[in-house]
């Protein structure tokens, strides 16, 4: 029986790269070049071996033979199509499977491309915007760009740093931590190591910033609008900087990160992370969650955290042995701007596009601070639970006013029950599911009444003598 794997392509495509034969390179993996040719024709599979032996041969990548690869860069390119610049063009996911299948770097150049040209758009639109406006022309942001390569590379990884969770465990060994007062440790642990001396301020000493470090001084300054969660988690970020500098810059200097400001935003990524491992101890923060069936108020009052630090940590329990519920986030504001995310399920959120009005995660503006569920079911059928609420994020001093974003946390609904908001739920009815997609100009849904832009998967039909619930969605012809 025929193969559906695609392996052979992509051997076929490396033996092409390195300038082989079918006999020379079926000499350099020792086997014939009968059952090569095979391979290549996906009329046998590749053994976990015959992989092996790749990787030691030709420096080969085998997370670039993986199936999960295949679909984050099928959904990577159809995102990109998904863009006006390809209105009227109508590909539909097979086209692109078989793009991926058989010219998987094609595709990455095609994802590339696209990026290059967002990137150069909203260069564009900045600078004209800059013209309109007067303002000077230079400094124009391309930060955009950065966060993504950053949110590459916390996918690839899984969102789990072995590293960083060993310098925290490192730390509250070495470091005699306490946490009842895990503050006052830290800080002493600061001056014993470092010679660096904590102080709280007042606003007026520190406007506009709740942490500023002084390397001349050796002198951390901690607002004082912080509550004293967040300021253990600063003088944590503190730590993690100072103490795993050397494992900070090793992991900011991964491949995928190409400019500096990429990697000096992986460094604060990253000693965000140290510093969550530190308030929330790997295998204790994991029995907790499961004894308390995920709650995540209770979650926060036990480690003295916040909803956000909360959910961040819950994303990150993927030790193997020692594994906890696989969560997908997101963070939006009130605009519906994708500030943060991350996803354990598969699901790939938009990078350039809005997230799906449908989903719960905008619902929590509605009501903040209260805890919104959500059974929801995409339209390849996959089915997952989900939890939104707002938060706050306080910008120091009374005048500043607040800014309030929505958390959305999401797994798949074969992991639900384990969580405490599922009660009541009838996780075994798909008809108790909210259809959603991810956004608009990919998503299948040709019905949705919730649209605010055409999908790609059909041309744009407009009678001017009807008028639908959505402009972009059919009319059917009994409605």
């Amino acid at each position: 029986m025929k193969a559906t794997t695609g392996v052979g392509k992509r051997l076929r495509a490396l033996r092409g790269r390195e300038g082989l034969t079918q006999t020379a390179m079926a000499t350099r993996l020792g086997i014939s070049a009968s059952y090569l040719n095979l391979i290549e024709h996906d009329r046998r599979p590749i053994s976990a071996n015959l992989l092996l032996t790749l990787a030691q041969r030709f420096d080969l990548d085998l997370r670039s033979f993986a199936a999960s690869e295949d679909q984050k860069l099928v959904a990577d390119l159809m995102e990109a199509l998904g863009d006006p610049l390809f209105e009227g063009h109508a590909v539909s996911e097979a086209d692109v499977r078989e793009i991926v299948g058989a010219s998987p770097e094609v595709a990455r150049a095609m994802v590339h491309l696209h990026h290059a040209y967002s990137a150069a758009r909203g260069s564009v639109d900045s600078l004209a915007e800059q013209v309109i406006d007067r303002q000077e022309l230079a400094g124009i942001d391309r930060r955009g760009l950065s966060s993504e390569q950053v949110s590459d590379v916390i996918q690839r990884h899984n969102n789990y740093f072995p590293e960083l969770e060993a310098e925290a465990e490192r730390l509250w060994k070495d470091g005699r931590l306490e946490s009842d007062d895990l503050f006052g440790a830290l800080a002493q642990h600061l001056e014993r190591a470092h010679r660096v001396t904590v102080r709280v301020v007042t606003v007026g000493e520190m406007p506009g910033a709740v942490r500023r470090y002084l390397p001349q001084k050796k002198e951390l300054l901690i607002s004082e609008v912080l509550r004293r969660g967040s300021r253990n988690f600063q003088l944590a970020y503190q730590v993690g900087l100072i103490d795993c500098a050397p494992t900070l810059e090793r992991l900011a200097q991964d491949a995928m990160l190409t400019s500096p400001d990429a990697r000096a935003l992986a460094k604060v990524a990253l000693a965000n992370y140290f510093a969550s491992a530190v308030l929330m101890p790997y295998e204790e923060y994991r029995k907790a969650a499961e004894e308390l069936r995920y709650d995540l108020d209770l979650l926060g009052h036990r480690f003295r955290v916040s909803f956000e630090q909360s959910c961040h940590r819950l994303t990150t329990l993927h030790r193997k042995g020692a594994k906890g519920v696989a969560f997908d986030m997101v963070r939006i504001d009130i605009a519906g701007n994708i500030s943060k995310k991350f996803s354990a399920t598969g699901i790939r959120l938009p990078r350039f596009g809005g997230l799906c009005p449908l989903w719960n995660v905008h619902a929590a503006f509605l009501q903040p601070g209260v805890i919104h569920t959500q059974l929801s079911r995409l339209p390849d059928g996959a089915t997952f639970f989900s939890v939104a609420r707002t938060v706050r994020k306080h910008r120091g001093g009374y005048r500043a006013p607040d800014v309030l974003y929505a958390l959305g946390l999401g797994c798949a609904v074969e992991e639900a029950r384990r969580l405490v908001y599922a009660d009541g739920f009838d996780l075994e009815n798909p008809a108790a599911a909210t259809p959603v997609g991810v956004t608009c100009r990919i998503c299948e849904r040709l019905d949705c009444r919730a649209r605010a832009f055409p999908s790609i998967h059909q041309p744009l039909q407009v009678d001017e003598n009807v008028r639908g619930v959505s402009f972009y969605a059919p009319v059917k012809e009994d409605e």
